[in-house]
């Protein structure tokens, strides 16, 4: 097994059964030489969550007792590192809510005071096998009508299927923003793609973070209404939200320009 790339600061969001054996992945890679990484911090508002009573202690990993969406305000707006360095990633937990949306929309509402801007449901249908709207509004989307294994890595073989894997989440999603476009002024997807890194530990990386940032910017800098398609997915998986714009009320200040964290995608 070849070494990963190496990282600076992994957050794996929540500290529970699956952050839990995450933590553990990622420890155990380190262990064993395939892994570089400056620090993994588990965040859980219980500071006795599962993570704290059954990982050893040590100098890689750290417990952060905190609201997901209060650490992610900060950790998501770090400083890019500098070029050719490791930059930070983040490991999602699928039995949260679509904290990503959430933070796009807070940037929103601190960029653009006064602005209405809102998460709404997407309701046109993605086409998926599985495509079914959430109680949050979220819409839920896969390829997989069939329970997928554990912890699938999603490789170009489909373990189920036993065949090529031959769709992509993020194709789908860009295809699904120009559907979207002809119905109303939609700007993205922006996207929070989750790929396998290490010991069978999935993230998505601060790159992207900051290109999706990007996006939101300059989805929202003319001023006018518009739509921005944010997904947080996988391969073959995704949760699917709109951020809804509304437009700059005339004589409003115009934005703000502070894009000091948004670095080259």
């Amino acid at each position: 097994m070849s070494e990963a790339a190496p990282l600076r600061d992994v957050a794996i969001i929540g500290g529970g059964c699956y952050g839990t054996f995450y933590t553990g992945q990622l420890l155990t890679a380190v262990a064993r030489g395939r892994l570089q990484v400056r620090q993994v911090l588990v965040v859980d508002q219980n500071p006795e969550c599962q993570a704290s009573r059954e990982l050893d202690p040590g100098p890689v990993w750290t417990l952060i007792p905190s609201k997901w969406e209060t650490f992610l305000a900060d950790f998501l707006t770090a400083a890019p590192a500098s070029p050719g360095r490791p930059d930070d990633a983040v490991v999602p937990s699928p039995l949260t809510p679509h904290l990503m949306a959430e933070w796009l929309l807070h940037l929103a509402r601190t960029r653009w005071p006064g602005r209405s801007a809102a998460l709404v449901s997407p309701d046109l249908p993605l086409g998926t096998p599985y495509d079914a709207l959430g109680p949050d509004g979220t819409r839920y989307v896969s390829f997989a009508d069939w329970i997928c294994p554990t912890h699938c890595v999603e490789p170009l073989t489909c373990p189920v299927i036993r065949g090529p894997r031959t769709w992509e989440m993020g194709d789908a999603l860009r295809d699904y923003a120009v559907r979207l476009h002809r119905r109303a002024p939609t700007r993205g997807p922006a996207l929070f793609t989750t790929r396998h890194h290490a010991f069978g530990v999935g993230m998505f990386h601060a790159p992207e973070i900051r290109e999706s940032r990007a996006l939101l910017e300059l989805a929202g800098e003319s001023g006018a209404p518009v739509d921005l398609v944010v997904g947080t997915i996988s391969a073959c998986h995704g949760a699917v939200s709109i951020l809804r714009l509304g437009e700059i009320a005339s004589g409003a200040s115009p934005p703000r320009n502070d894009r000091r964290y948004i670095g080259a995608p």
